[in-house]
């Protein structure tokens, strides 16, 4: 069992920038592969980006692509999402998630979810 607890939500203003972080904590986290995904209201859940348990990118969206920055820090059992640039669009609940012994890919299984933080882009 993985708990996953996101931190780092909150409203920002258009242009500003966030920096989400993910705690995890129960299982080796440098077995999982690891990748944020948002969901805003009456829209699916998205993949934004991912990473390799070995801390090569596997994948980001086009809608985030030279905007927001994955990374991970085994020791610290913690993956991190800068976002910068932001723009109202952006407003979303953001999760983190995890996959044993594989990637983060859009559509593909997900062994382990956060709760999810609240990101607010103001206009």
């Amino acid at each position: 069992q993985v708990q996953l607890v996101e931190s780092g939500g909150g409203l920002v203003q258009a242009g500003g920038s966030l920096r989400l972080s993910c705690a995890a904590s129960g299982r080796t986290f440098s077995n999982y592969g690891m990748g944020w995904f948002r969901q805003a209201p009456g829209k699916a859940r998205e993949l934004l980006a991912a990473i390799s348990w070995t801390g090569g990118i596997t994948y980001y969206a086009d809608s985030v692509k030279g905007r927001f920055t994955i990374s991970r820090d085994n020791p610290k059992n913690t993956v991190y999402l800068q976002m910068n640039s932001l723009k109202p669009e952006d407003a979303a609940v953001y999760y983190c998630a995890a996959r044993h012994w594989g990637e983060v890919t859009p559509g593909g299984r997900i062994d382990y979810w956060g709760q999810g933080t609240q990101v607010t882009v103001s206009s």
